[in-house]
């Protein structure tokens, strides 16, 4: 078995970024057809959350600390009040039902999760091992919920390729790690310039340190 990586992330990027980065960031996504609103805590940001899903939605939600840490992922998938689709896909058989559960995950109502950048001109990068929330925050899903904490603000789509690699890859390696034994891998990347539909994308950003 070979040996875990001895990773170390760089905490340059595990800054909050302040009140004005914060507002011009807000205004490029608005520019850019990505709905942006902005908590000041994480209650704050999980009331704002369940007002844009409404009870009874089929929801799919990519894996995510932040989301876990806030208690979203938890209220989504066994509160009984949404439709969720992971508890289900988890549940079918990958090698009988590869195809229903390929489709149940590609095309939802309702994507949500998290990213790892959003950059000073509003564009958003999301890095994958497998890539199954990539498809629906792309174009599969009806509507897409971002939760985003303000530490994942960067200036460009560069800084946000090294925070990608040099922050969340260790800490996620190291999460992954924990959970399966099994170790992470920076597979694939999306990145959303622009969203062509008003109203498909909403970004929530909360002045606090979420996710990785």
């Amino acid at each position: 078995m070979a040996a875990e990586p001895n990773l170390i992330p760089n905490l340059e990027f595990a800054k909050l970024a302040g009140d004005e980065q914060i507002q011009r960031t807000v205004q490029a996504l608005e520019a850019n057809n990505i709905h942006a609103l902005v908590a000041t805590d994480g209650p704050e940001a999980k009331r704002m959350f369940f007002e844009l899903i409404p009870e009874g939605a089929e929801v799919f939600l990519g894996a995510s600390v932040t989301l876990e840490k806030l208690g979203i992922k938890d209220e989504i998938e066994k509160s009984g009040r949404f439709d969720a689709l992971r508890p289900k896909m988890f549940a079918m058989n990958r090698e009988t039902q590869g195809r229903e559960i390929r489709k149940l995950g590609g095309t939802p109502d309702y994507a949500a999760g998290s990213v790892h950048a959003v950059t000073q001109a509003g564009h958003v990068l999301i890095a994958s091992l497998t890539g199954s929330q990539l498809g629906p925050y792309a174009s599969g899903a009806g509507k897409v919920v971002w939760m985003v904490g303000a530490q994942k603000l960067v200036k460009d789509i560069e800084e946000g390729l090294r925070r990608i690699q040099e922050y969340c890859f260790p800490l996620e390696d190291a999460h992954l790690r924990g959970l399966i034994k099994m170790g992470s891998s920076v597979n694939k990347i999306l990145i959303v310039r622009r969203e062509l539909r008003p109203g498909r994308s909403t970004m929530i950003i909360v002045k606090e340190q979420l996710g990785f």
